[in-house]
């Protein structure tokens, strides 16, 4: 037999070699050995249809891959300045547009650069803390004395 023939031909084979042997039928021997290869006839059918099934499935999960790749780009465009890599050590604050109310997640470093642009409305939202003082970070009230 060669190694590269499927199951269902390796089967097929075993077959032709018992009708080659012109065994008699009426033996239990012969009785034997063609059960044998009618059971793994039927375990080389079913290993096809698994095959089958799961070349289906690869070619379906294939499809959900380049779908959510284009939901992906459309959602997270790497052009877009408005979407920063949420890591686990930054820190992030929620800033809401005056315009149209939308909540929007924002990294110091956004903070820092001083604005950006609202991913819904296209307001453009400027962060100026050139009025704080240490005093005001801290909690502190400027007028205590």
């Amino acid at each position: 037999m060669n190694a590269d023939m499927t199951s269902s031909e390796k089967v097929a084979y075993l077959r032709g070699l018992m009708d080659g042997l012109k065994m008699n039928e009426e033996d239990d021997t012969a009785k034997v050995l063609r059960a044998v290869i009618d059971v793994l006839g039927d375990l080389a059918e079913d290993i096809d249809a698994v095959a089958e099934f799961c070349d289906d499935l690869a070619d379906q999960v294939d499809e959900i891959d380049q779908d959510l790749s284009i939901v992906e780009d459309d959602l997270y465009d790497e052009d877009d300045d408005d979407f920063e890599e949420f890591d686990e050590d930054g820190e992030y604050y929620e800033v809401v547009c005056p315009k149209c109310g939308d909540e929007i997640c924002v990294s110091e470093d956004i903070l820092i650069e001083g604005g950006i642009e609202c991913p819904e409305c296209g307001e453009n939202l400027e962060f100026d803390f050139s009025s704080l003082t240490a005093e005001n970070i801290n909690g502190e009230d400027e007028d205590e004395d």
